[in-house]
Order: C-alpha cells, then sequence, then structure tokens
C-alpha cells in the first residue's frame, strides 16, 4: 500500500475511533425534582484528566437489571480512564450492609460515590449525620436532594405510570372489565412507591380491577413463591403485572400450570429474561429506562464534577416501550448488556 494512501486510511480509522455518539436524554430543571425536561443531546467525555477513585454501591444484581447498569458503568470508567470499585448490598432489606459500604467507600478515599439506594428514608437520614464531603450521586434509585452533588435515573412514578397507561388504553372505561395482579417489587425501598402510586393513576378510571397486590424483594425464589400463592387464589385472572423477576418466573409457572386461559405478563422494567419473552410472544409489554446508558451517564457526569466541568445534575435516559411487535432493538442495546457479561467490581 502506498505511503499516501496508508496514512489517508489511519487518519479515517482513528477519526472514527475517536467519534463518540451524543446520548439523548432527559434533563431535569430544577434539579431533583422530577418535573419539567427536555431533551437534549449529551457528547460523552472521551478521557478524564486524571484516574478519579469512583465507589458506586447498588442493592443487589440479582437480576439483569442491575448488571447491565454495572456494565455500562464499567465501560465508561475503562473509556475515560478512572478507577471503579463497585460493591452491592445483596438484597433491598441490608440496609445495614450498604450503610458499611457507604463507610468502605469513604475509607477507600473515594473521589464520588454512585449510590443505588436500599431504602430512600434511612439513607438519607445517615448520610445527613454522617457530615461527609465527598461528593454524592444518586444512582437509579431516589435520594433527597440535599447534600446531592447530581443524580442519574428516570422518575419510576413515570415507569409505573406508563405500564397502568398501557392497560387503560387497552380497556378503557365502559369495557369489559378485566382483572390483574400486581407484583410491585419490595414494600417502600427502590421504585416500589412510586411505580405503585403511578400506575394506579393511569388505572383510574378504566376497567382494569386489581385484584391483589403482593410485595417481595427482587429475588427468584420470593417472586415465585408470590407468584404460586396468588395463581392458587385467582384462577381467572386476565393480567399478571410485576417486576422483570416476576414476569420472567412468571412464563415458566404458567407454562408448567397449563392453564385454558393463562393471563397475559407485563414487566413495569426490563432484563434479559423479559426481553427474551417479548421475542417469544411471551410477554405482552415492558418498560425500559434504558439501564446501560444509565451506568454510562453515572460515570460521565461524575467525572465532569470532578473536574469543573459544565454539567447537567439531574439527567436520565428516556423510558421506552417495547414489545413482540417493537422490540426496537437499537435502544435495546442500551438496555441490556451483552450475553457473557459477568458482574465487575474493580476498574482497572
Amino acid at each position: 500500500m502506498a505511503r499516501g494512501l496508508r496514512t489517508a486510511v489511519f487518519i479515517l480509522l482513528t477519526a472514527v475511533t475517536l467519534t463518540v455518539s451524543a446520548w439523548p436524554v432527559e434533563n431535569r430543571t430544577p434539579a431533583f425534582q422530577f418535573a419539567e425536561s427536555e431533551t437534549i443531546e449529551l457528547t460523552p467525555l472521551a478521557l478524564a484528566k486524571k484516574p478519579w477513585r469512583l465507589c458506586a454501591l447498588y442493592p443487589h444484581m440479582k437480576d439483569s437489571y442491575w448488571l447491565s447498569v454495572n456494565f455500562g458503568m464499567v465501560q465508561q470508567a475503562r473509556q475515560l480512564g478512572v478507577t471503579l470499585q463497585v460493591a452491592e448490598a445483596g438484597g433491598y432489606h441490608q440496609l445495614e450492609r450498604q450503610w458499611q459500604q457507604v463507610r468502605d467507600c469513604l475509607d477507600w478515599q473515594a473521589d464520588a460515590i454512585l449510590l443505588g439506594t436500599v431504602s430512600f428514608q434511612e439513607i438519607n437520614k445517615r448520610l445527613k449525620a454522617l457530615n461527609n464531603s465527598t461528593p454524592l450521586f444518586g444512582l437509579v434509585n431516589n435520594l433527597s436532594a440535599q447534600g446531592l452533588s447530581g443524580r442519574v435515573g428516570v422518575p419510576w412514578y413515570q415507569m409505573g405510570y406508563r405500564t397502568g397507561s398501557f392497560l387503560a388504553k387497552r380497556h378503557p372505561a365502559g369495557s369489559p372489565p378485566v382483572t390483574m395482579a400486581w407484583f410491585p417489587g419490595p414494600e417502600q425501598r427502590g421504585g416500589t412507591p412510586e411505580s405503585e402510586q403511578g400506575l394506579r393513576d393511569a388505572l383510574a378510571g378504566s376497567s382494569v380491577k386489581i385484584l391483589t397486590s403482593a410485595h417481595g424483594d427482587n429475588d427468584r425464589n420470593i417472586q415465585r413463591t408470590l407468584l404460586q400463592q396468588v395463581l392458587d387464589q385467582y384462577s381467572d385472572l386476565d393480567y399478571l403485572v410485576g417486576s422483570a423477576v416476576l414476569a420472567d418466573v412468571a412464563v415458566n409457572e404458567l407454562r408448567k400450570r397449563s392453564l385454558a386461559k393463562p393471563p397475559e405478563i407485563i414487566s413495569h422494567y426490563l432484563s434479559h429474561g423479559v426481553y427474551r419473552g417479548l421475542k417469544r410472544g411471551k410477554i405482552l409489554m415492558a418498560n425500559s429506562d434504558q439501564m446501560v446508558l444509565q451506568g454510562r451517564l453515572a460515570v460521565d457526569q461524575a467525572v465532569r464534577s470532578l473536574e469543573g466541568l459544565e454539567f447537567k445534575p439531574d439527567i436520565g435516559p428516556r423510558i421506552i416501550q417495547l414489545s413482540h411487535e417493537n422490540r426496537n432493538l437499537e435502544q435495546a442495546a442500551e438496555s441490556l448488556s451483552p450475553a457473557g457479561f459477568t458482574p465487575t467490581y474493580q476498574v482497572p
């Protein structure tokens, strides 16, 4: 190959490598209120100025939701050249474990903590009493605005509302009544209270009736047990609506029961199992808050703040709705970690 052509090819490949696509995100103002928002294009940083130490805490990695957040964070940390330390509490009732992990982050002298809290109220109270100066960023789950440097997430009220709205449009007021069982997840933990309120608000005035609600941690065994109890009690439900863990186990449970008219399954958020169910037509609908993108955004936002760059303190991806007919493959790529990815707790 001629020298001039080799040079041209090198320049072209370098340009392609350095080109970073902008992320469409919802920018909320005023910050930390989930009020008004506008869609903006955010171009991610290409490289950090120094190897910042980021400490990320998750409620658990029992389902692939947080695994996908983990993938996005790991990819962006590697891209920027920063250190990422990750810990997970093991469940939404592991408050003491997560609180110890917060203290471990401080002992590690993290430059910033990215916190997916297990408990909105308790963690807020303790953080206020701790009075530390380390920048704190909310990750996915809500935190008090007081002392918060930034937040990446979506309004879980909207995740519930869009689920209820989907059903309300199918069964408006005056149409034949239908019934559902609701499995919102752990009571008063994560986004459960907000999503539950959103669902009920959207269903108001429709012909959909919630026959029962069953709260429980997002653990396959717990959700399976709750589902079995509900199906034993209610034999003619039209819908099973709940977490991605519930939706995933419901596919197998309904197959085993061979019901004459099995209820349809809806998940108010996405996982790998739910996506497979959508592809096979076993799950009717699911929302996605683009978990991989949330992980990327969280790392990018924290580094911008640490380096004194202009940054948006309260952002999140757009919520997208997926069905068997519309699986939106491009945006699903920003939702789910690739096959073979396993939890990564340290970068580099």
